[in-house]
């Protein structure tokens, strides 16, 4: 398949319309395969410029089996997680040349079993270092910070130096922290906002975005003549950091939607006097039944330790933004630092992310001139507005989750929130409307701001680990299933390509996909009964297994599937152009045992090896649907 973009739409090199599912790979391949980089083991934060990411998404002695997997539950197009460090964790400009050789071996072999993907250069709250992960850990001592002092400092909350398990949902607080919120701003907006800061004697922000650039540009040159490789995202999840902060005395002064308020949240000018070793009394939150409330205070830093290196001092502290006053406190004398460059407010979305975008999708086309361009904006806001003079053939690749299943970790069909109108829906149907009309809202900022480009949700998905990991005793993952298919019948609605997060091989019941206590997988060793079977292991597969049009010979116009009767409608309009077939994803794991077909018109033919229905339309009529039933007697 050769995959192309002709205006909303992605189309193969005979004419038909592209809906692309698949899934991310892998929740692991967030942090190192050796020494076991689960974000709750100490060696690989020990040894953070000696790890090695061969082996994640798998080891490839296990691809056959993944990929085999994934090519049977139909999810044939992936969106492949590297991270910056795996690339360049020893130093800048030392690559690890046995990461990039494995990456290309993993990614041929997925072309083996009909698997095209987009690479992800993927970060969370900036690195492992940070309470996520990306970047490496140079990324941060060459601006200063020893990564060693996060805790002591409260300008990170790492998993592995946390007491005690994970709130639920903490890990993203980091955003706004000291250390990520700062390495974002540098990234983004250093020339503006720190000028004075200077690594080897290069201007901060050309520093970091030259030497990220040129890491993936690495991967690029391994996988150009790759066919199945079909373009790259810009970065998963951008943060503004606090490009755009007006509020550094609130401590949720972010400017982004998707805000988390969960435990100690110090301001950022709390944050800032905390790494200077200056203690600080902060709020605790939570989330309650009506919002994020403060819950208690609770003193940080009480022993007064830096986060900053020996011959460092705060990069903020250096340009201005606060100082002492003569009481010795903590002051602020620059509040509009960050909102405001040359008397102009800014903007980061159209004033930093786009700059960014448009200077990696032109060094990415210097490598491979075919490639896409995933473009993503902050998370549950509108893109960047696009431009003719702007990078083209791009996809608008932006994430959506129920904000209720995700930060909860229980699925509650009956109560949501919409979240872009930060008011509560209640009702089972309401919810699932308004799922559908989520996702039309993002559809139509996108179509608003880049025009008719196509458009991918890069990820979505649910957490397994509702209620507090009861499915794992039972082995009841009815509720797992229920959520799960309500996000898929919205994309459904929509007739939207999408990308599951996530596939972790190495996914546990007690640790999940091995970062930050997140459980995402769809598949678990500890679900797999019986190996010999490709399905065993797998999690919620009524809803994640799901026939789709792949191929379209026209328009899709509607489509929607119900996994307890097995019953799946399409509706398109057929293209004269185009003269090859329609064909649906007819997985044997719901028609196994038989199946009905009603056509409105022409005829198919089934290959139930490939589990592909092969749709001739004749021309007598514009529309034409197509309507699979199970046969009688499968439950």
């Amino acid at each position: 398949m050769k995959l192309q973009l002709s205006g909303r739409w992605f189309k193969d090199e005979f004419g038909r319309t592209l809906i692309l599912r698949g899934v991310n790979l892998g929740g692991s391949s967030k942090v190192p395969y050796l020494p076991n980089g689960a974000t709750h083991l100490p060696d690989s934060f020990v040894h953070y410029r000696n790890v090695s990411f061969v082996g994640r998404p798998f080891p490839l002695g296990e691809a056959d089996e993944h990929l085999r997997r994934l090519k049977r539950w139909g999810l044939t197009f992936v969106r492949f997680v590297v991270t910056w460090e795996a690339i360049e964790h020893a130093g800048p400009g030392i690559y690890d040349e046995a990461y990039l050789d494995y990456v290309y071996q993993i990614v041929k072999k997925a072309g083996d079993y009909g698997i095209s993907l987009f690479i992800d250069p993927h970060q969370d709250c900036w690195s492992r270092f940070t309470g996520g992960d990306g970047a490496p850990a140079w990324t941060l001592e060459c601006v200063g910070m020893d990564i060693s002092r996060m805790k002591e400092t409260g300008a990170a909350l790492v998993h592995y130096f946390h007491d005690g398990p994970l709130p639920r949902m903490v890990w993203p607080t980091n955003y706004s922290k000291f250390a990520a919120s700062t390495m974002f701003t540098l990234f983004y907006g250093g020339n503006d906002f720190a000028p004075e800061v200077r690594v080897d004697g290069v201007p901060v922000q050309e520093y970091l975005q030259g030497h990220f650039i040129a890491a993936v540009q690495q991967l690029a040159v391994r996988l150009k003549a790759l066919d199945n490789v079909v373009g790259y995202d810009s970065l998963n999840e951008p943060s503004p950091g606090l490009i755009g902060c007006n509020h550094l005395h609130d401590p949720h002064g972010m400017v982004c939607t998707a805000m988390v308020r969960n435990g100690e949240m110090p301001s950022f000018l709390q944050g800032m006097a905390l790494a200077s070793g200056f203690p600080q009394m902060v709020g605790i939150w939570e989330l309650g039944y009506f919002g994020w409330k403060q819950v208690g205070s609770r003193l940080l830093n009480p022993n007064g330790v830096r986060l900053w290196r020996e011959g460092f001092d705060c990069i903020w502290r250096q340009h201005g933004v606060w100082d002492v006053s003569q009481d010795g406190t903590p002051c602020l004398l620059l509040p509009e630092y960050f909102s405001m460059v040359d008397g102009r407010e800014v903007n980061f979305c159209q004033d930093y992310l786009k700059p960014f975008i448009n200077r990696f999708a032109h060094a990415i086309r210097e490598i491979d001139a075919r490639a896409i361009v995933f473009v993503e904006g902050v998370t549950f806001e509108p893109p960047p507005k696009w431009e003719a003079h702007d990078a083209q053939n791009v996809v608008c690749a932006s994430h959506w989750y129920d904000v209720v299943t995700l930060y909860n970790k229980q699925y509650f069909k009956r109560f949501g929130v919409d979240i872009h109108h930060r008011r509560p829906v209640f009702g089972a149907g309401n919810v699932r409307r308004m799922f559908v009309r989520q996702l039309e809202d993002m559809k139509n900022w996108a179509y608003e701001r880049f025009g008719d480009v196509p458009i991918l949700i890069g990820e979505f998905g649910i957490p397994f680990d509702m209620n507090a990991k009861a499915s794992y005793i039972t082995g009841d993952f009815s509720q797992q299933t229920q959520a799960m298919d309500a996000s898929f019948q919205a994309m459904d609605a929509n007739l939207l390509s999408c990308t599951l997060w996530n596939y972790t091989a190495d996914n546990d019941n007690r640790w999940g996909d091995q970062w930050n206590e997140e459980d995402f997988s769809i598949f678990s060793r500890d679900q797999q009964k019986n190996p010999a079977h490709l399905d065993s292991g797998g999690r919620a597969l009524d809803a994640v297994v799901r026939p789709y049009p792949r191929c379209v010979a026209g328009e899709p116009l509607q489509m929607r599937f119900d996994y307890r009767s097995g019953e799946f409608f399409f509706r398109f309009r057929h293209d004269a152009n185009v003269k090859k077939p329609t064909e649906i994803y007819l997985p044997q794991y719901h028609y196994g045992r038989g199946y009905r077909v009603e056509v409105s018109d022409g005829e198919f033919d089934v290959d139930e090896v490939q589990q592909t229905l092969f749709y001739t339309h004749s021309m007598q009529q514009t529309e034409h649907t197509i309507l699979i039933r199970r046969a009688a007697g499968r439950a």
